[in-house]
Parts: structure tokens; sequence; C-alpha cells
């Protein structure tokens, strides 16, 4: 069954564009496209995208209380925010709403297509630079107990991959490993750290 992939975005340019990214990426299907959050909402439940490429600065409602809404009447549904916005405050309130990943629509198309595969795998994909921005941000926090002392040291190569903003085939490729290698690891962790999300393990990882 190919990827049901969804658009919210208030530029027809923008729309057009990705839906045809969509169309054409082997895999994928183009759902539906809606030019603000209030028909979004309405809609998206019965369209049943998989994945919703989500704007923040939308007319009228924004796209991070279209977030919270939506997951209220679609909790399976998975969202990334595709955004110029790259302040801390837009990134955690997207993520706070329910947001899985946050990409810049800068973002190449191939890497954009990978992280709508990867946020289906239990990925949360961010660019680097959104990562680095969430790094920052946790650093400036006190420090807390380590939760991460029961890793392994491969699992907490791991988990600094996932803090550097890397997705699970670069993770794969920088420690050697298969592909299959690091979703067992990352299971792992998850089940050890006690989360069920990448932002909620490379923030305990933050805290040490």
């Amino acid at each position: 069954m190919p990827i049901k992939v969804a658009i919210v975005e208030d530029s027809e340019a923008v729309r057009t564009t990705l839906s045809r990214v969509i169309a054409r990426a082997e895999g994928m299907q183009c759902v539906s496209v809606y030019s603000n959050a209030e028909a979004a909402i309405e809609g998206l439940p019965a369209d049943a995208p998989d994945v919703v490429l989500m704007d923040i600065n939308l007319p009228g409602m924004n796209g991070v209380e279209c977030v919270r809404r939506l997951k209220q009447l679609a909790p399976r549904v998975q969202v990334i925010m595709l955004t110029v916005y790259e302040d801390t405050d837009n990134i955690f309130n997207a993520l706070a709403a329910g947001a899985t990943g946050y990409l810049l629509k800068r973002t190449p198309r191939d890497e954009l297509l990978a992280a709508i595969r990867d946020v289906l795998k239990g990925g949360s994909p961010m660019t680097t630079h959104i990562a680095r921005k969430v790094v920052q941000s946790f650093q400036r926090t006190a420090p807390v107990a380590d939760p991460t002392e029961n890793l392994s040291e491969r699992e907490q190569q791991v988990l600094d991959c996932l803090a550097q903003g890397l997705i699970y085939k670069e993770i794969a490729e920088k420690l050697g490993v298969s592909y299959e290698t690091v979703h067992t690891y990352i299971r792992r962790i998850y089940e050890k750290l006690q989360v069920r999300t990448r932002t909620e393990a490379v923030a305990k990882f933050l805290r040490r």
C-alpha cells in the first residue's frame, strides 16, 4: 500500500510543488491538499492520511493549533511541520502539540521523502540545523540525574546520533551496522528510557 500523504499549506505554489513531488515519488500518494487549518480539520479525518505535511503560518488558525486538534481527531496520523520558521518557540510548540517531525521548506526533495518514510518507522525527522537548536535549548537547562546510565556503549552512540539529527540510514552508515540493527538499538533505547518518541529520548539524553 502506498504511503498516503496530505498537505496543509496556504501558498498555492508550494502546495502544487509538494503535491507533484509526492505524486511522483515511488510508494507514495497525495490524498488531499488544504489551504487552511479549518478545512483541514474538517476533511483530514475522512481522508485518513498516514502523514500530514503542515505549515505553521496559516490564515486563521495556525498550524500548531491545527496539529493539536487534528491529533485529537486522528491520533495515529503522523504530522511533519514543513515551515520557514526555525526559532525554538515554534519548534517546541509544534512538537508539544503532537507533531512528530520538523523540517524547513528548503529541505531537499530526497530528504523530505526520506523523512516521510522515516516518520512511519518510528523516527522523528528534523534537519540537522533544527536538531542543533533543540540540543542548545536543552543544554541551557539545569543538569539532573543521568537517565541513560543503563544504556550500553553502542546504545549511547546511537542515541548521540539521534541527538545530532541523523536519520536511521545515516546512523547505520556512520556506525557501520545495518538499518535493521539501528532499529533494534533504538527499540532497546526507548524501552530502557521508558519513552515512545525520538524527541523524548533525545530530551532525556541531553538532560544527563
